[in-house]
C-alpha cells in the first residue's frame, strides 16, 4: 500500500467550463470568468490532495474476474483489463475544502456554489490524472481508469476497494451506506498494468 500527496497550482479552466455545462469552445461571460478566478483561488488554498493505491493480480476464472481482493462478474471491467496481468487500484481525494466552500456558498450564492462544484470536479480530475501519470512512470503502460459505477461494474464494488485499501484510515475518505464518498470530490479507480 502506497500513499501519494500533491499540490496543483492551477485548475483546468476548460474542464471547469465543461462541468458548468458550457458548450466546448464557447466563451464564458465576464461574470462567470470572475467567479471562476475568485473561487479557484479559494479552492486551491483549501486543497488537500491525497491518494492511496496498491497493486493486485488479475485472474480470469470462468465468467469472473479475480482481482485478489474481490471477484466481479463485470464483463466491461474484464474487457478493460484484457491483456493485463496486474492492476493498480487507487482512491484519491482533493479533501473536504470543496465541500465546505460549496456548503458555505449554497446559503449565500448559488452561482458561487455551482462554480465551486465545477472547480472541485475539475481539480479531482486533474489529481486523478496526476496519480495515473505517477503510476505509469513507476509501472509502465497503463490502461485508462475504470471506476465503480462505470458500465456493468456496480457502485457497491467500492466497498471492496475501501476494504482492500483501508481508504478511510489512509486518506480520510468515508463511504456512505449508498456507496457515495465523502468528501464528495473523491474517486476510486482501477487501471490495468500492461
Amino acid at each position: 500500500m502506497m500513499r501519494l500527496t500533491g499540490r496543483i497550482s492551477a485548475i483546468d479552466r476548460r474542464e471547469t467550463l465543461r462541468y458548468l455545462g458550457c458548450p466546448p469552445g464557447a466563451p464564458a461571460d465576464d461574470g462567470t470568468e470572475e467567479l471562476i478566478e475568485e473561487c479557484g483561488r479559494e479552492l486551491l488554498a483549501a486543497q488537500s490532495l491525497s491518494a492511496v493505491y496498491a497493486l493486485f493480480g488479475v485472474t480470469r476464472r470462468g465468467g469472473s474476474l479475480d482481482l485478489g481482493f474481490a471477484r466481479t462478474d463485470s464483463r466491461d471491467l474484464a474487457r478493460y483489463l484484457s491483456g493485463c496481468g496486474r492492476a493498480a487500484v487507487f482512491a484519491a481525494t482533493i479533501g473536504a475544502g470543496a465541500d465546505r466552500l460549496a456548503a458555505r456558498y449554497a446559503r449565500i450564492s448559488p452561482a458561487r456554489a455551482a462554480v465551486v462544484q465545477a472547480l472541485g470536479a475539475a481539480l479531482a480530475e486533474q489529481w486523478c490524472n496526476e496519480v495515473h501519470a505517477r503510476l505509469s512512470a513507476q509501472y509502465g503502460a497503463l490502461s485508462a481508469r475504470f471506476s465503480c459505477g462505470f458500465g456493468d461494474l456496480p457502485l457497491a464494488f467500492q466497498r471492496d476497494v475501501f476494504a482492500a485499501l483501508d481508504v478511510t484510515k489512509n486518506i480520510g475518505v468515508t463511504l456512505t451506506e449508498d456507496c457515495f464518498m465523502l468528501p464528495s470530490k473523491s474517486v476510486t479507480a482501477i487501471v490495468g498494468i500492461r
